[in-house]
This record gives structure tokens, C-alpha cells and sequence, in this order.
């Protein structure tokens, strides 16, 4: 299949360096791993992992820090 579509995004700078550091170390290239999230996106029909918000303790106990 012929990539013919280009995408502008704009992202965290660290995040988009810590990223690029694991792709690296995968052998990924950045615009890989979008086309790979994509066509995830695509065979799953939504985003491929859960998207939620993190639970927070009801209370925080000082003592314990």
C-alpha cells in the first residue's frame, strides 16, 4: 500500500524524546509505530488499549509517606 497521506501533530517534547528512545530500541521507526497504532485503531474499531482515569485513594494517610 502507497503512503501518500501526511500528518502534522504536535506533541509533549519529553514525551515525544522518551518515545523516540524506545522505538530505538525496537528498531521502529516513529512514523512506523503511528501506522501501527492506526491500523490497530482501524481492526479494533476504537482505541486499542483502555482509556480510563486513575482511581485516587479516598484518603492519604501522612503517616505513611
Amino acid at each position: 500500500m502507497e503512503k501518500t497521506a501526511t500528518l502534522n501533530l504536535r506533541v509533549n517534547p519529553d514525551v515525544k524524546e522518551k518515545a523516540e528512545e524506545v522505538l530505538s530500541k525496537l528498531g521502529v521507526p516513529m512514523s512506523t509505530a503511528i501506522t501501527m497504532y492506526l491500523n490497530q485503531i482501524v481492526l479494533t474499531g476504537g482505541i486499542p488499549f483502555s482509556v480510563t482515569l486513575p482511581k485516587a485513594p479516598v484518603a492519604v494517610n501522612a503517616d505513611m509517606m
